[in-house]
């Protein structure tokens, strides 16, 4: 059961559809540990430069620390393709919902569908305990698209942010 919640020993092709990740073998999720912590805030940085430099907003000590201030090891799962550091996500409980944070995946990687995968295992896994995820992504950011495919939909939003949720799937009845 472990493999199939995490994708290990899943063909990629299978899991994400005809021809997609092709060449890549295999990506797992991990559990973070605290020694990870600066090679994330590295792979933030290099993810949200465009960004945050397209809002202005871009400080190269500033988006390491952001993330550094928030790192929770313990809600916090390592993408893993081919034994690398591929990504995180991180799902936390909240007050009344999960908060999806730090979703980063590094860039040569971006565009093939492993997003999807990982997104969906983590949307499947707070669908089966009847959770609300909540999140929030840069104003013009393409990752808000990911989010609306799996059935993310705008709370609010400010200058900065857009606030988004989605509530718990249910299963189709007969």
């Amino acid at each position: 059961m472990d493999g199939e919640a995490t994708g290990v020993g899943v063909r990629p092709d299978v899991l994400l559809g005809q021809g997609a990740l092709a060449d890549v073998a295999e990506w797992v999720l991990r559990p973070a540990v605290v020694e990870d912590v600066e090679v994330i805030a590295d792979l933030r940085a290099e993810v949200m430069r465009p960004d945050l430099e397209r809002l202005g907003r871009y400080d190269e000590h500033r988006v390491r620390q952001r993330f550094r201030d928030s790192f929770s090891a313990e809600y916090t799962s390592i993408i893993v393709v081919d034994h690398e550091l591929a990504g995180c996500i991180t799902i936390r409980p909240a007050e009344d919902r999960l908060w999806l944070e730090h979703f980063y995946l590094a860039p040569q990687l971006q565009g093939r569908g492993l997003g999807s995968a990982v997104l969906r295992r983590s949307l499947q896994q707070a669908d089966a305990e009847g959770e609300t995820v909540a999140l929030n992504v840069l104003q013009g950011s393409d990752a808000r698209r990911l989010y609306e495919r799996h059935g993310f939909v705008l709370e609010s939003e400010d200058p900065i942010d857009v606030f988004m949720i989605r509530p718990p799937s249910t299963p189709a009845h007969a």
